[in-house]
């Protein structure tokens, strides 16, 4: 929408050009983003607070988490709404790229809200099935595979890019909406394990999203895409804004979210912020340097998966506690160390992905 403002006022001022630059407007995303969730992110807690929209605390966890019962939830919604309100301001929303990653975040927002608003207002402790829920995250996470099949123009944008590997490519065909299906899917619900301390999930993803917007950047300049040996796609850089927004929306949150947290995101945000991520490393062709970057998601997502197969076949469990960081928790690490140290990890897997960029 500014956007469009400042192109109209250029017309009288060539100073306005400068907003022309994608690289100033991602800052000016990250900030808005940022003063979004600053702005609103007091009076969002204060409403939670008065309307005891609080958080439930599983009877099995960690006795430490007892202390968290009835802290405000649903804060993903600031989170959601920062994103969108910055995308739209600085982002070409024309594009196609900017509209799908910015559909599919807000529809997994929407599913997180269902599942929310079970839990919390209607006192469900199940929320929202896990069948209805997975049913809900198929529909959407199919819909935009095929979508971005059907108006792919250029070959490489059903290629799989290899990390590290500069003359071998993959071509996809229909397995392209297979693998983003699973991609932004799996993302999601990935982010959404994660998420069971304070700014444990968000700082990661703060992490990634930087990264991503780095790729995309790079991915939509010809000129560096030709000197760095990655495929350069028309238009994709218009998504680093978006990523730029998540950012901004990320620290905003934490600065409310950190041990001890005064209001959670729930499914709200997980579920939104595991696809935005999803689909973004999709429209950049750059999945694999998104396993590589979210491995603390993805460790959080496998030990879940260990657990739940070696209960069943053995009767025995891997971990005292599936996800991953319970399991620490019960061997009595504090809070404030699992959390710092999966992020320290998240910083050095981050690095070795946009290695991924000028080692090729």
């Amino acid at each position: 929408m500014l956007l469009w403002l400042t192109e109209y006022l250029a017309q009288f001022d060539s100073g306005f050009n400068v907003f022309g630059y994608l690289t100033l407007r991602i800052i000016l995303g990250v900030l808005t983003s940022l003063f979004v969730s600053f702005l609103f992110g007091p009076y969002l807690i204060r409403h939670l607070t008065n309307k005891q929209i609080g958080q439930s605390v599983r009877d099995d966890g960690p006795e430490t988490h007892l202390v968290k019962s009835g802290t405000p939830t649903m804060g993903g919604l600031l989170i959601l709404i920062s994103i969108i309100f910055s995308t739209l301001c600085w982002a070409d929303i024309s594009n196609r790229y900017v509209l799908i990653v910015l559909l599919v975040t807000f529809l997994f927002g929407i599913i997180g809200l269902i599942d929310d608003y079970k839990k919390v207002i209607n006192n469900d402790p199940k929320g929202l099935s896990a069948k209805h829920k997975y049913a809900a995250q198929s529909i959407v996470g199919l819909g935009a595979a095929i979508y971005l099949y059907q108006s792919a123009t250029l070959p490489v944008e059903t290629q799989l890019i290899i990390p590290f590997v500069k003359s071998f490519v993959f071509d996809l065909g229909l397995f392209y909406i297979v693998l983003t299906y699973f991609v932004i899917v799996g993302t999601s619900n990935a982010v959404n394990l994660t998420d069971g301390l304070d700014g444990l999930a968000i700082l990661p993803t703060v992490l990634v999203a930087g990264a991503l917007a780095i790729f995309a950047y790079t991915t939509g300049h010809i000129r560096f895409a030709e000197y760095l040996g990655i495929p350069y796609i028309p238009g994709v850089g218009e998504v680093a804004i978006f990523c730029g927004a998540i950012a901004g929306a990320g620290l905003g949150f934490l600065w409310f979210n950190t041990y001890p947290a005064q209001v959670f995101m729930g499914d709200i945000g997980a579920l939104a912020l595991g696809a935005a991520l999803g689909i973004v490393a999709v429209v950049v062709r750059q999945e694999l340097a998104l396993f590589i970057m979210g491995g603390v998601f993805v460790m959080e997502t496998v030990s879940v998966i260990l657990q739940v197969a070696s209960f069943k076949l053995t009767g025995k469990r891997i971990f005292k506690m599936a996800p991953l960081h319970h399991h620490y928790e019960l061997k009595g690490w504090p809070e404030p160390r699992v959390i710092v140290r999966f992020w320290i990890i998240t910083v050095i897997l981050v690095l070795i992905g946009l290695a991924s960029l000028k080692i090729r």
